[in-house]
């Protein structure tokens, strides 16, 4: 047995030893980029006072353009959008609302090709309180003119949703679900629009639900991207889709994987088609290439509990920006070249709790963002340079 002097010692010796073991490295934090965001202040809309509600941004042909809607006190919403030549001057724009939802649209979704925009707006209402999708159209500097459709258009018993839209060379392109799952809508010009559900390999089937999220004009027709959920486990698959014309399909499945995951959104970066959305308990992009996706890339983390979803994405020179919800803030990423996937501190904290809305805009080396807490809305800008570190 030892004596006490012998053990203290040799506890010492062994303290010592232990104070000398190299400890395990700390994970590097991501990289952090911070910008100087400049909050913007839109102009007034002719008519009543509101508050502001804003859902939607996006640039096109060197426009810029925020959409969403004013809120009286009593919650009655009346469409509202702007546009602007730089992103720091703005003037509304005047829309010419023909039915009763349309005349309460809040415009959530933004599309355009050349000098022609789109837009999609939706109120709840009716029995049910479902919401009541209008389409609009005009030029870069107004009015905005609602398309008069049937119910069953965008809704009726086998609506699901509307989400996103898109112009190109083959006209127009709306990405939504019906009961049957994924399903588009499609227009030469966008004034009015048909539909196609249940269309073989685009709607779901045995293999499992197909679901709809974003769509984007290629060289070659119509990329679509969503997810599958396989009949045989409750899984979610990434899942892509290509046409010539919007009326053929064809899969196009991102590689095999055990984890959730999702395409939510789809922009072009250098040329090539970039995905973005869930990955397991992360975020994570894809990359178009030789007909089929590869890894761009993770970043970033979701909680437990509260769903998390991409919220927009932009390119501008500095690289892919997305504005992600991990269920209970919206945080920015870019996909710098130089860097990969970098955290970008955003103006302000942007909470993701209850009705709220984030997106991101970008051409040149410009990028805006927008966010909607439910109480208040802001938008911010900031030139980011190319290259980063």
């Amino acid at each position: 047995m030892l004596s006490g002097r012998r053990t203290v010692a040799l506890l010492l010796l062994v303290a010592m030893a232990g104070g000398c073991t190299a400890a395990a490295p700390s994970p590097m934090p991501a990289p952090e980029l911070r910008p100087s965001w400049r909050e913007l202040t839109l102009p007034a809309p002719a008519g009543p006072a509101g508050r502001l509600v804003l859902r939607d941004a996006t640039v096109c042909d060197g426009r810029w353009y925020v959409s969403g809607a004013l809120a009286d006190p009593a919650g009655v919403t009346r469409p509202v959008a702007w546009t602007s030549a730089d992103g720091q001057t703005w003037r509304s724009l005047e829309f010419l609302g023909t039915s009763y939802y349309g005349e309460r649209a809040v415009i959530y979704a933004l599309g355009c090709r050349g000098d022609r925009i789109a837009m999609l707006g939706a109120r709840s209402g009716g029995a049910h309180g479902n919401p009541r999708v209008t389409q609009w159209y005009g030029g870069p500097d107004g009015p905005l003119h609602e398309v008069i459709a049937g119910f069953q258009l965008y809704g009726g018993p086998d609506a699901v949703n509307t989400a996103r839209l898109a112009g190109g060379p083959r006209g127009w392109a709306i990405a939504g679900n019906r009961l049957a799952g994924a399903a588009v809508w499609l227009s030469s010009d966008a004034t009015g629009f048909g539909i196609r559900e249940g269309l073989p390999e685009l709607a779901g089937d045995a293999r499992g639900e197909t679901m709809a999220y974003d769509v984007l004009p290629v060289p070659d027709g119509w990329l679509m991207v969503g997810a599958l959920s396989p009949a045989d486990r409750i899984d979610r698959d990434a899942m892509a889709w290509t046409s010539p014309d919007g009326e053929r399909w064809t899969r196009l499945p991102a590689p095999a994987s055990p984890a959730y995951e999702q395409f939510d959104r789809v922009a072009v970066v250098a040329g090539t088609p970039h995905a973005v959305g869930l990955r397991g308990d992360r975020f994570g992009a894809w990359r178009l290439a030789d007909g089929g996706w590869a890894d761009a890339g993770a970043f970033g983390s979701t909680r437990p509990g509260p769903v998390a979803w991409v919220a927009g994405v932009a390119v501008a020179d500095a690289g892919l920006l997305a504005a992600v919800s991990d269920g209970e803030m919206y945080r920015l990423w870019l996909m710098s070249p130089d860097q990969g996937w970098v955290s970008v501190a955003p103006p302000a904290p942007l909470r993701a709790a209850g009705v709220s809305a984030a997106g991101v805009a970008g051409a040149g080396g410009r990028v805006l963002v927008i966010a909607d807490d439910g109480s208040g809305a802001h938008v911010w800008i900031t030139d980011l340079p190319a290259k980063h570190g």
